[in-house]
C-alpha cells in the first residue's frame, strides 16, 4: 500500500533542509508525496520561493496563506490562529498517513497544532536543540511533544528528546538532510555568481540578521551591526529576514544602508544551490542566522555569531560569539578574516551529519506502522538523582 506522506515548508530556510528528503520521497513508488506550500514562500516580499519549488519538479499538493498583517508580536499571534485553521483545512483534503514537519517557526508550531485533533501522526526534524534567544526554543520543544517520531541532527539533541519524556524508539538520529545537499551539490561557478551578484565574493561578508524575538531594541541593534560590517572595506551581501515581528524595522534599515553603499547587495532568496556555493567563497559569515552554526562548518567558512539568538545551539570552532555592540561585532570580523583564524576553520569537522540524513529519513517513514500504537504515546520518566 501506498505511504501518503504530507511535507510541509514554510519558507526558503526549510525547503533548503528538506530538498534531499522530497528528492527520495519523490522517486519512490512506495510514497506519495503530498507537498504543502505556505507562509513566506507565497508572499512575494520574501522573493516568491514558491517558484524555486516549481522549477524544482515537485506537485503542490496545497498552498496555505500565512502572511502577517503587521510586524507586531501580536500579528505573529494572530497569525499562529490563522495558520491553525489553513493547515486543518489543508489536511482534511489531503488525508495524510503522516506528516512531517521540520524546526522551530511558529508557522510550524500552527502545522503541529491542527494535526493533532485530527489524529494525524506527526514526524519531526531537527528537534531537541537549543536557541536561548528566541521563542523559537520553546515552539522547538512544543512540536517535539505534539509529534510521534524525531529525526535529530546530533546524538546530544536525541538525548534531549528523551529527556523531554519521548520513548527511546520513536527518537532517531539521523544528522541532518541539509549537510547531505551540501556534500552531493554541484556549486555554482565562482565567476557566474559574481556576475550575477556584482560583487568579488571572496572579499565578501554573507550578512543574515534575524530578530531575536526575547529581546528588544532591534533598531539599535541592527544599527550596531551595520556600522561594524562597514567598517573593515568588504563587500557586503545581506540576505532578508525571516518573517517574525521587527521583521520590517531591521530590513528597512537594511535597505536604506544597500542602497547608499556601492559595495553592498541585499538578495531576498538566493536558492539553496547558489546559497550554498556562496558560503564556500565569501570570506565569512556575519550575524545570527542557524546556518552559521549548522551549514557553515562544512565550508570551513569563519563565522561571527552575534548575540544571543542561536545561544544552546552545538557549534564547532568555525564560529566566533560575540555580542551586539559594534565593537565587539567589528573585533569579530577581524578575527573572522585573519589568515590565522581562517586556518584553524579549515580543519573543523561538522557534527551535524555525514551526508546520509535523508536516506536514514526514509527508511524510518516507510518502516512505521502509523496506526493506533505511533498515535498512542507514553511518558518516560527520568529516574530522580
Amino acid at each position: 500500500m501506498t505511504l501518503r506522506v504530507a511535507v510541509v515548508t514554510v519558507g526558503r530556510s526549510d525547503y533548503g533542509i528538506y530538498f534531499p528528503v522530497l528528492q527520495l520521497l519523490h522517486r519512490d513508488q512506495a510514497v506519495d508525496l503530498k507537498l504543502i506550500v505556505a507562509a513566506a514562500h507565497l508572499d512575494p516580499k520574501y522573493g516568491n520561493t514558491i517558484q524555486e519549488i516549481e522549477r524544482d519538479g515537485f506537485e503542490i499538493a496545497a498552498r496555505v496563506p500565512m502572511a502577517m498583517q503587521g510586524d507586531s508580536r501580536a500579528d505573529v499571534a494572530a497569525t499562529i490562529g490563522v495558520g491553525i485553521q489553513e493547515f486543518t483545512a489543508a489536511y482534511q483534503r489531503i488525508e495524510p498517513d503522516i506528516l512531517l514537519l521540520l524546526g522551530d517557526r511558529y508557522e510550524m508550531f500552527a502545522a503541529a497544532i491542527a494535526a493533532l485533533p485530527l489524529r494525524i501522526p506527526v514526524a519531526h526534524i531537527h528537534g531537541g536543540e537549543l536557541t536561548l534567544g528566541a521563542i523559537d526554543d520553546a515552539i522547538r520543544h512544543a512540536i517535539t511533544k505534539l509529534s510521534h517520531v524525531h529525526f535529530a541532527a546530533t546524538a546530544d539533541y536525541g538525548r534531549r528528546i528523551r529527556q523531554l519524556g519521548e520513548e527511546p524508539w520513536r527518537v532517531h538520529v539521523t544528522g541532518s538532510p541539509v549537510i547531505d545537499s551540501i556534500l552531493s551539490m554541484e556549486p555554482v561557478p565562482k565567476a557566474d555568481l559574481e556576475r550575477e551578484i556584482g560583487l568579488e565574493l571572496s572579499r565578501t561578508l554573507l550578512i543574515t540578521y534575524h530578530p531575536v524575538t526575547l529581546e528588544d531594541n532591534p533598531a539599535e541593534d541592527v544599527s550596531n551591526l551595520l556600522k561594524a560590517v562597514s567598517a573593515g572595506g568588504h563587500n557586503l551581501l545581506f540576505t532578508y529576514s525571516n518573517a517574525d515581528a521587527h521583521t520590517d524595522e531591521i530590513m528597512r534599515r537594511i535597505t536604506e544602508f544597500v542602497d547608499r553603499a556601492a559595495n553592498a547587495r541585499l538578495i531576498s532568496n538566493l536558492g539553496h544551490r547558489k546559497y550554498h556555493s556562496v558560503q564556500r567563497y565569501v570570506a565569512a559569515m556575519v550575524g545570527n542566522s542557524s546556518s552559521g552554526v549548522i551549514e557553515a562548518a562544512s565550508f570551513h567558512l569563519p563565522v561571527v555569531n552575534v548575540g544571543i539568538r542561536q545561544a544552546g545551539r552545538v557549534r564547532t570552532a568555525n564560529v566566533i560569539d560575540v555580542g551586539k555592540s559594534e565593537e565587539e561585532i567589528r573585533a569579530g570580523i577581524m578575527r573572522a578574516t585573519s589568515a590565522e583564524f581562517r586556518s584553524a576553520a579549515a580543519r573543523v569537522e561538522n557534527p551535524y551529519g555525514d551526508g546520509r540524513a535523508a536516506q536514514r529519513i526514509v527508511s524510518v517513514l516507510k518502516s512505521l506502522d502509523t496506526g493506533t500504537i505511533l498515535l498512542m504515546k507514553k511518558f518516560i520518566d527520568y529516574p530522580l538523582s
